[in-house]
């Protein structure tokens, strides 16, 4: 990993990663009224598998931070737990889901673009 930042930042960023997933499920299960650690797993499993997904697409090990990882994470993320919600989960994709998974996902590259302001300022 001749090219990767220091891994501190790489734990740091796949850690605020995953609590954006976890909470976004936490919350969507909440407004449903769904209770259960196995449903949330369940649905969480896709997320994080297309996070998984988004990081090694945008070689997160190497600018953790940059905005550029979290759009790629956000877009990669998005489309491939949609899929495998779809197609591996055999659980619900509709639009209304989309959107604000979409909507919700959108803080992948939100919290880099924070950070990098703050260093910046």
């Amino acid at each position: 990993m001749a090219d990767s930042a220091p891994a501190r930042a790489i734990v740091t960023a796949v850690i605020a990663d995953v609590a954006v997933v976890v909470v976004f499920v936490a919350a969507g299960r909440r407004s449903h009224d769904e209770d259960g650690f196995w449903g949330a797993v369940e649905v969480a499993a896709p997320f994080l598998i297309g996070l998984a997904l988004g990081w090694m697409c945008a070689r997160g090990w190497r600018a953790p931070f940059a905005v550029r990882t979290g759009l790629i994470a956000w877009a990669v993320t998005l489309v491939s737990a949609m899929l495998l919600r779809r197609t591996v989960f055999d659980r619900g994709t509709a639009v209304a889901f989309v959107i604000v998974s979409a909507a919700f996902l959108l803080l992948l590259p939100a919290w880099r673009l924070v950070v990098t302001r703050r260093r910046d300022s």
